[in-house]
């Protein structure tokens, strides 16, 4: 068999995506890649969004008393249960089999954790373009992942214009 062949035969098959999404306007320039790839392949999306801990405000705040912990992190996994949904049943989905997932923790190890459970085959992941303090002050969860996945991951850069308002 020549090495083309052989290296077409040896190519997993593409069964689950795994597109992690924190609803910002960045993270939505992932979802059409990910959608015409499941096409392609018939694979299903599993779209996964990470509740990340509250850390409460250090010092003054404006607040006359400061909301609880646990109230904020409640109302951010109910907002994220009503949003998943849509994003499921966006017009890029439409026919396609998605799946939905909400989890607590830190963004990049969840994204990790969930993928690996999951067994996904590909992970389809929106970069902010952050560069420079940002990126230092605020990490790069796509950084992460892409690091410390076990399967492929395509990072989608958001357009330029995009980038530079970051």
């Amino acid at each position: 068999m020549s090495e083309v062949n052989q290296s077409k035969a040896e190519f997993p098959r593409l069964q689950k995506i795994l597109l992690p999404t924190d609803f910002s306007g960045c993270a939505n320039y992932a979802l059409p890649y990910a959608a015409e790839i499941a096409r392609a392949t018939k694979a299903a999306i599993i779209c996964l969004h990470v509740v990340e801990p509250v850390v409460p405000a250090v010092g003054y705040t404006g607040l006359a008393e400061p909301m609880p912990i646990a109230d904020i992190s409640e109302q951010l996994e109910d907002s994220a249960e009503r949003q998943l949904p849509k994003l499921a049943e966006c017009e890029e989905c439409v026919g396609l089999n998605v799946q939905e997932i909400i989890v607590h923790g830190d963004a990049a190890a969840e994204i990790v954790r969930v993928a690996a459970e999951q067994e996904v085959n590909l992970i389809v992941i929106s970069s902010h373009g952050r560069t420079g303090l940002g990126r230092m002050i605020f990490g790069s969860t796509a950084e992460a992942v892409v690091r410390h996945a076990t399967c492929p991951v395509l990072v989608v850069k958001p357009p330029v214009s995009e980038e530079e308002s970051n």
